[in-house]
C-alpha cells in the first residue's frame, strides 16, 4: 500500500495508517467503512463484493482488528450473507425478523448482538435473545443514540459501521459519523444503486476533513473524520 497523504510513502503499513481511531466523549465513536465505484455505485448487482479486491479485503480485516463491535442494518447481513464472526456484531433491525438458524448466530465465536425497538413482536425478540443479545433502543425505529449509549455501557468504546447506505443516513442524520473509511473501487457499473449515504436529507451540510489518501491496486482509500 502506497501512502499519498499527508506524507507520500511507497509502503505503508495499513495498521499504522488507521490506527488512530476517533475518540468520542459519552458515547462509543463509529467509523464508517464503504465501498464505491468511481461512479458512486455502491453494489453490482445487489452486493458490494463485485466492488472489491484483495487490497479491499485487507484493510477490510485491518478495520475490523481496530474495533470493538462492528454495527450493520440487517439488510445488508442478509445481502452481503454474513457468516459467523470472532468479533461481536450488532445487527440494527426493527422488525427483529431474522434467520436465528443460520451459521451467523449458532456458529459465532462472539455472541451476535441484536440491536431492535419494543415493539417489536414478542416472539421474534424471544427467539434473538436465545442467540443473542437483545437491545432495545426505542419505539417504532431503533434510537440510534440510545442504542450507542447502551452499547458503550455494555464496554464497546469502538464501533464499525459497514452499511448499508440507509444505516448510514441514519447515522449521519443523527451526527453519530465520526469517521468515513472509504475505498473507490477501479469500476465503472452504472445503474441506480445507492449512494453510500442514503435516505432523507441532512439537516445541515456536514464537514469532513481528510486525513489520509492510500493507493494499493488501483484502490483509492480514503479517511474522513467529522469536522466538528
Amino acid at each position: 500500500m502506497r501512502q499519498l497523504f499527508p506524507d507520500v510513502a511507497d509502503d505503508v503499513d495499513p495498521l499504522d495508517v488507521y490506527c488512530d481511531v476517533p475518540v468520542v466523549d459519552g458515547r462509543p465513536s463509529v467509523r464508517v467503512n464503504m465501498i464505491s465505484s468511481v461512479d458512486g455505485a455502491t453494489a453490482v448487482t445487489g452486493v458490494s463484493g463485485g466492488l472489491g479486491g484483495a487490497a479491499d479485503k485487507r484493510l477490510f480485516g485491518v478495520l475490523r482488528s481496530l474495533a470493538d463491535m462492528v454495527l450493520v442494518a440487517a439488510g445488508t447481513m442478509r445481502t452481503e450473507r454474513y457468516g459467523p464472526a470472532s468479533l461481536p456484531i450488532a445487527v440494527v433491525t426493527r422488525s427483529c425478523q431474522l434467520d436465528w438458524q443460520s451459521p451467523f448466530f449458532t456458529e459465532a465465536d462472539a455472541r451476535p448482538v441484536v440491536v431492535t425497538v419494543a415493539d417489536a413482536p414478542e416472539d421474534n425478540r424471544a427467539h434473538a435473545a436465545e442467540v443473542a443479545d437483545v437491545v432495545i433502543a426505542g419505539t417504532g425505529s431503533v434510537d440510534l443514540p440510545l442504542a450507542l449509549e447502551v452499547l458503550g455501557d455494555r464496554g464497546a468504546r469502538r464501533l464499525l459501521a459497514e452499511g448499508g447506505p440507509t444505516l448510514n443516513g441514519q447515522l449521519a442524520r443523527a451526527d453519530l459519523v465520526d469517521e468515513l473509511c472509504l475505498t473507490v473501487s477501479p469500476r465503472l457499473v452504472s445503474g441506480d444503486s445507492k449512494r453510500i449515504v442514503a435516505g432523507e436529507g441532512l439537516p445541515t451540510v456536514t464537514g469532513l476533513t481528510l486525513r489520509s489518501v492510500c493507493e494499493d491496486e488501483n484502490f483509492l482509500f480514503l479517511r474522513f473524520r467529522a469536522a466538528r
